[in-house]
């Protein structure tokens, strides 16, 4: 008789999970490093959501960062005492080297064969459900390769649209440009962004917050109804609210989708992660959705 092998699930922080919440269902969290000014932090650790806002609120200069070969070296080999296998979800391959990095190292002599990195191009809450997803997957008995398999055949299941509060953060980066800034400052204009497997991209601009959530609920009802209609049928479905530091209007908004989706569950209505709110800053406001494990 072949005894099934015990496996680790493993993420990284851009998932929203805390490490509290994971443990429980061997489901391990790595931190995620952030520069500012010029020191080095490290998500829910040294780096509360409150402390990464204020530090924006007071012009400091973040940029993201990630684990590095030693850390995630370390993280793996220490899991692996207590597993024989660990399935790997990091951040989108579109959105970070991470992934790349990961899938380098899991191929090295300590790790080949013991380490199955994910590459299902998501961040956030539709990364969250992934992570999930694989402890469900893993539960039902399935292999780390079984998982490795779905998630990134499942990959495209997934539909982020966020409303940026400001354009100050894109300016900074570089995403739009100082003269645009201003003028969609003056004008309460409020970018939208998508996020439809790798990339981070411009899906429209609304004037103002009403809007922007009138336009983001349009986008996400014709997703329903177009490429995600057949998980919609089959009950394989659930919608997310996500935020940058605006809790209020993200209940406020997720009660709304709950009334526009009455027979979708909105599961979450959580954070987004430091990644994503280091680009775009607070007062965002994000709907979201992706297929799931029953």
């Amino acid at each position: 008789m072949v005894m099934s092998k015990k496996i680790a699930v493993t993420t990284d922080s851009n998932s929203g999970i805390l490490p509290e919440e994971g443990n429980a269902k061997d489901i391990f969290v790595l931190p995620m490093p952030f520069l500012i000014d010029g020191e080095c932090y490290f998500e829910n650790v040294n780096l509360t959501q409150e402390a990464f806002y204020a530090k924006l609120a007071a012009n400091a200069e973040v940029s993201t960062s990630q684990p590095s070969v030693g850390e995630l070296t370390e993280f793996w080999t220490e899991l692996l005492k207590d597993f024989d296998e660990i399935v790997h979800i990091p951040m989108s391959s579109g959105l970070s080297q991470a992934c790349a990095s990961a899938t380098a190292l899991s191929h090295s002599a300590d790790f080949d064969g013991k380490v199955y990195v994910v590459d299902n191009h998501r961040i956030s809450v539709t990364m969250k459900e992934s992570v999930y997803d694989a402890a469900k997957l893993r539960d039902q008995g399935k292999t780390a390769n079984e998982i490795k398999t779905y998630l990134e055949e499942t990959a495209g299941c997934s539909s982020i649209y966020i409303a940026v509060d400001t354009m100050k953060y894109l300016k900074k980066g570089g995403r739009v440009t100082p003269a645009a800034a201003m003028i969609g400052t003056i004008l309460k204009i409020k970018p939208i962004l998508q996020i439809h497997g790798e990339k981070l991209d411009k899906y429209a601009l609304a004037r103002g917050n009403q809007k922007a959530k009138e336009l983001m609920k349009a986008a996400m009802k014709k997703d329903l109804e177009s490429f995600l209609a057949p998980y919609v049928e089959n009950d394989e479905l659930a919608l997310y609210v996500a935020h940058s530091d605006n809790e209020a209007e993200a209940r406020v908004f997720s009660q709304e989708l709950k009334a526009l989706f009455p027979n979708i569950p909105v599961t979450h209505c959580d954070r987004l992660s430091l990644s994503v709110a280091c680009h775009i800053g607070p007062g965002s406001l994000a709907i979201a959705c992706a297929r799931f494990v029953k």
